[in-house]
């Protein structure tokens, strides 16, 4: 915070209150707004710090339960840096009511992401033909 010359020992002095997200998220509309901005920071961390804002603000506890976590467990998952599993996070965000859902970036049919593009061939989507045929299901072949 140097951009305007003002330090955090310059903002101690002011009696600021600290922001708790938590006391806002009061719908399952507005958990499911927090996790989309949160998502588009392409940001871990700051994924994770809004999961564990909207269950401590539908309860910690009734949320590790229901993701059949224990408490601690949850708050460790959810802690600043932490890298929780994919599947502790698809927990959680079950014990949510939240799921999460890929949407098309680019403009048109055809668009390339990451090489394969996302028309699908004969009712079946490329990239999962390309999948099936890396793991080496039988009757699959490659494509290019």
């Amino acid at each position: 915070m140097t951009e305007h010359n003002i330090t955090l020992s310059d903002l101690e002095g002011l009696d600021l209150e600290d922001f708790d997200p938590a006391e806002y998220i009061t719908s399952d509309e507005a958990a499911a707004a927090y996790i989309t901005q949160a998502l588009a920071t392409n940001d871990a961390a700051i994924f994770a710090a809004a999961i564990g804002d909207i269950a401590r603000a539908r309860g910690m506890s009734e949320i590790a339960k229901a993701a059949g976590l224990g408490r601690e467990s949850l708050y460790k998952a959810l802690r600043p840096n932490s890298q929780p599993r994919m599947e502790t996070m698809t927990r959680v965000l079950g014990a949510l009511g939240v799921r999460l859902v890929a949407e098309v970036v680019g403009a048109g049919k055809g668009d390339k992401v990451g090489g394969a593009a996302r028309t699908s061939m004969a009712g079946k989507p490329v990239v999962k033909k390309a999948v099936d045929a890396k793991v080496g299901l039988p009757g699959k072949q490659a494509i290019d």
